[in-house]
């Protein structure tokens, strides 16, 4: 397979997995079935045609509205779309294999638990432990990090933000830190290893502060931060990092 038909390749099936994603933010916070029933105008309730799911291209085509009640369709969905597409295209192009395919999962994980704890502050089970599972094994083909500092850095991902949660709780006597957090960032020591995991905090909290300060919530004594969001964000510079200086 040449580079451009892999990159191609992984921008539409970037793309149509990137429909589903944008589908899941926006239902599963409400408890709105995902994968039940067939997909349907939130406005006026039609049942959406083949021709109204084609990711990009019919909310483009409709001008970002149905076209029986014209009720907006939510920018989420193509965004997410064009974000998956380009990990796709990015990851299949760059490693038309098992490690492409890993990359482009990581990416498109992040990418749903960044929105959704900057939406819900949620970082549900069903995709942090997924994450973790394949960062110890269909990761291996994506980076040469050895499972060994694998392992290490997912317990230690864990274990350090699991003891920092349970600390503020005993001295505050409140939850300071959700464990989703905890389990986000073993995820990322599954796939980068316990050396990427400083990085990682350190561009994360940065990141986090610099978004409070622009927006003025770091005045607020009670001000909530989503911290998965930006170790999402942080994960690939931060491995990047570790890689370059070990």
């Amino acid at each position: 397979m040449t580079q451009t038909l892999a990159t191609l390749l992984g921008g539409v099936v970037g793309a149509i997995i990137g429909s589903f994603l944008a589908t899941l933010i926006l239902r599963w916070p409400q408890g709105r079935g995902v994968t039940r029933g067939r997909s349907a105008c939130d406005g006026c309730g039609r049942t959406l045609t083949p021709l109204d799911l084609i990711p990009l291209l019919s909310a483009l085509f409709q001008h970002g509205r149905c076209r029986t009640c014209g009720a907006a369709i939510d920018p989420l969905h193509g965004r997410v779309e064009l974000g998956c597409a380009v990990i796709g295209a990015l990851a299949i192009g760059a490693m038309p294999d098992l490690g492409g395919i890993g990359w482009a999962l990581l990416g498109w994980l992040l990418l749903t638990l960044a929105v959704l704890d900057w939406r819900h502050y949620w970082l549900p089970d069903a995709l942090t432990l997924p994450l973790t599972f394949l960062g110890l094994t269909l990761g291996l083909w994506a980076t040469d990090v050895v499972l060994l500092d694998r392992i290490i850095g997912a317990a230690l991902g864990y274990g350090s933000l699991l003891a920092i949660a349970l600390a503020y709780r005993a001295v505050r006597g409140r939850e300071g830190l959700g464990l989703g957090d905890a389990k986000l960032l073993g995820a990322l020591g599954a796939w980068f290893g316990w050396q990427a995991l400083p990085f990682i905090l350190l561009i994360a909290a940065l990141a986090g502060l610099g978004v409070m300060l622009a927006t003025g919530r770091a005045k607020e004594a009670t001000a909530r931060v989503p911290l998965g969001t930006f170790l999402a964000l942080a994960a690939i510079p931060g491995w990047y990092l570790a890689h370059a200086l070990f």
